[in-house]
Parts: structure tokens; sequence; C-alpha cells
């Protein structure tokens, strides 16, 4: 049994499995062992001109680039990370610092870090004075930010609700995660909007199927339902409103924001669904295209320790070579996938899922799932390939919204 609430207490999780049933899940999809250890630097934690000396980091991505004024001069922009978060970053060209160092960040993936914490208007950051190159006795998979929660229990909610789907939508799912489980587990979400670490996948896809089974079995009117779900969103940012008005520094920090703008887009999403009021949502369908709505981000990003199985997959007469001599990153866009995305991906992973498991299905039901796949992020203006045209669009895109949102409310990763 894993039984908890979600969303502010309002979308209860409640899965009636026995421990053989438990067991054979975990068998068959085992989680990965992530590094959860405990105390270390955190950014969080230290106030403006604290000093920084001599802390271990992963170098996630780096640039040169120059100041502005009459004389420019070059400087290094970098973004730094390890199990407690990401960290950016910047270095002075002092006493030829670029010149010096950039062989270094070209080779090497784990550093010693020593300067100063900047802050400025609310965002954190260390001007490097000094980087030592760490030798090969650290993972750096183990420099990632990770989930604290418990995969075991994504692992085996997410699998349950697998289970109910109806075929083909049953049989695609699970075709792709006994395909993809090893990348599929640890992947990121995001870089840094949500879900930035290792396992957020995994969790992000859990969230979403909660707010769609909330949706569409909590009550015969589905509408109802996200009017209750708005309803809440609005009495959230009400209290932010007001927890920011009390601040030291009212409208200083987006972070205490968490719903800015979004009640105004929610109902305009929600007028979009109106013209689908006699349509029936496919529930299986639906539940079946959040799995695959961001299993393009096995591509996108790039990691420690991430495979190459999906880029075989789709690609399988490519040479790959290449693949094997890349370095070791925190969490980055992938260079191939950058140029592709996540949501294209998405959609030719599924396709290519029902075509070599030879799963049977109508050509009307391939392009609503491939539909609400690449539609996911709602406006074409925020990355959407397609704007929403069916109910079941409206919905993944609604309930990737709440989730994504909700998640930079959670104290708990």
């Amino acid at each position: 049994m894993i039984a908890n609430e979600y969303f502010y207490g309002m979308v209860p999780v409640s899965i009636d499995i026995t421990n053989e049933e438990r067991t054979a899940i975990l068998r068959e999809f085992p989680v990965p062992s992530l590094s959860v250890a405990e105390g270390g630097f955190s950014i969080e934690n230290e106030v403006h001109g604290n000093q920084v000396r001599g802390v271990t980091l992963l170098l996630n991505e780096f640039s040169i680039e120059r100041t502005q004024g009459a004389n420019p001069k070059p400087y290094f922009k970098m973004k730094f990370s390890n199990h407690l978060g990401t960290y950016s970053a910047k270095m002075w060209d002092n006493d030829g610092a670029v010149e010096r160092y950039s062989p270094l960040l070209e080779e090497h993936s784990v550093f010693q870090v020593s300067g100063k914490v900047e802050e400025f208007k609310s965002f954190k950051s260390i001007t490097i004075s000094e980087l030592n190159v760490i030798g090969d006795d650290i993972d750096p998979f183990t420099l990632i930010a990770c989930t604290e929660q418990s995969l075991e229990d994504f692992t085996v909610e997410l699998h349950h609700y697998l289970s109910e789907l109806e075929e083909p939508f049953r049989s695609i799912g699970f075709a792709g995660m006994k395909r993809f489980w090893q990348e599929f587990r640890v992947r990121p979400a995001a870089m840094g909007h949500h879900h930035a670490y290792l396992g957020g996948l995994l969790k992000h896809t859990v969230g979403l199927m909660r707010l769609a089974r909330f949706i569409l079995k909590q009550d015969e009117n589905h509408f109802k339902v996200v009017l209750r779900l708005i309803n809440q969103v609005e009495k959230v940012y009400k209290q932010e409103l007001w927890n920011d008005l009390q601040s030291d520094n009212p409208g200083g920090s987006p972070r205490n924001l968490v719903w800015k703008d979004s009640v105004d887009h929610l109902y305009s999403m929600f007028y979009g669904m109106a013209k689908h009021r006699d349509e029936k949502p496919n529930v299986s369908l639906l539940m079946c295209a959040i799995l695959y709505h961001d299993i393009g981000k096995l591509m996108e990003y790039h990691h420690a320790g991430k495979g190459t199985e999906e880029f075989r997959f789709l690609y399988p007469t490519a040479d790959a070579n290449s693949l094997q001599y890349r370095k070791p990153t925190g969490i980055t866009m992938d260079e191939l996938g950058v140029l592709v995305g996540h949501i294209p991906y998405g959609v030719m992973i599924v396709g290519k899922i029902i075509e070599t498991e030879n799963i049977n299905m109508t050509l009307e039901d391939i392009h609503r799932l491939q539909h609400a796949i690449l539609c996911h992020h709602g406006k074409l203006e925020w990355g959407a390939n397609i704007a929403p045209k069916t109910i079941e669009g409206y919905l993944i895109h609604i309930v990737d919204y709440l989730d994504s949102r909700y998640e930079r409310t959670e104290e708990v990763k």
C-alpha cells in the first residue's frame, strides 16, 4: 500500500498493492542507487561575502564571455553542481586565468573550487579565485543532485497506473519502460525550472498521472475538478502575494511567486477545453501520452552516467562512436539532443515503439496520442509543436503546467 497526499492535500494517492506485487515490480524495474549524502556545501546556506575554500564540485558547463565597456576583457561564465544543487559561477581573467584554465576546463570534470559568494537581487553565485583538478577517485555521478523521496514508491506507483490501462496503451506503456527503464529512472526533467535532479523525470511523470487520474476519476464531470484545482491555485497565489508583502524585499525574488501569471492562463486553457465538452476523454490514451510526453528528455539532456540506448534505438544504422568520448558533466543540454528537442523525440520514440512491438491500433488513436505529446507545452511560444486541439491535448497541458509549478513549492525534492 502506498498512501499519501499530493497537490496541497487535494489529490489523494492510495495504491492497493500486495507485497508480492510490489516485489515483482521492483524485480523487473529496479531502482538505481543514488548519492543521498547529508551535509556539504550548498549556496543556499551561504550569505554574501562568505569565503568558499576547496569545495568539490562537478563542472556542468562553461563559456568565455567578455565584459562590457570600451575595453572588454574575457572572463569565465560557469555552472557547477554537487549532490545538493547547481551553482552559477564566474572567474575573472586575473593574471591570465582564462588562458591558463581553459585547457583544464575542456579536459576535466571535477574540481576543488575556492572563491567568494556573491548575492545580487536574491540570486547567489560564486566568484572563483582558484580551481584545482581532482583526479579519478571521485565518481562524477555522485556530484549531481537527486530526489530525496522514495524511487521505489514512484516506481511501484508508475507501473501500477500502467497496469490499469486498456489495450493497446497498456502494451505501449510497458514496452517503453522495458526498453528504457535504465535511463528513465534516473533522468532529470529539467536543468533548472522544475525537477532538475536525478529521478526528476520519474517523479514528474507520476505527478502528472496523479493529477490526470484525479481529474478523470474523482467526479463524473472533469470540468468541475479542473475548476477546483484552479481555485486552489488562486488561494495559494493570494497567500504567496501576502507572504511576499510581509518579506524584507517584496517583489525582489520571483521564487516567492510560483503561481504568478498562472490563473489567467489556466482559465484560458479551461475555455479551450470547453469546446470539447461533448467529448469523453480517453483515460488510457491520456495516461500513455503522459508517460511519453517528456521521454525525449532521455536524449535532450546529458549528465555523468548517461547511457546511449535511446540514440541507438532511434538511429540503429548511425555511426555513434562519438558518444563514448563525451566528457562527464552535471545536468546540461545534450549537444545533439538540443538540435531536435524532447517533444519531437517523444513522438519519434512512441511511434517506433508501436512499430517495433507490432502494436495494432487505429490511425486515429495514433494521431491523438502523438498530438497530446506535441501540444503538451500548451502554446507555440512555450515550445509546443502545435496548439491543443483535443480534450486530451488540453488536459495533458493543464496537468503538466500544474505539476511543474507545484514542484517548486515543495520543500523535499
